[in-house]
């Protein structure tokens, strides 16, 4: 599980240029946050270390990921 600090971190991150990204992701942080497990923090700050574009085009279904270890979680974010 997340702690409080980690979960709050996360959120700030997940504030994007691109609203849609805002967004589906403040919803999946609002649906899941405080259950996370560490593979899927990890996974988000790979995520997060995409410029917006590229991340909008992994989470509306454009493009698929190049790194398999997202993939899980870009299934949950698209689901919600």
């Amino acid at each position: 599980m997340v702690d409080e600090r980690q979960l709050s971190r996360l959120r700030w991150r997940c504030r994007r240029g691109l609203l849609e990204n805002d967004l589906m992701l403040t919803r999946f942080l609002d649906d899941r946050g405080e259950a996370l497990t560490d593979g899927e923090i990890t996974a988000l700050d790979r995520l997060l270390e995409l410029g917006d574009n590229e991340l909008w085009d992994l989470l509306s279904g454009r493009r698929e990921p190049a790194d398999a270890t997202v993939a899980p979680l870009i299934q949950r974010i698209r689901r919600l």
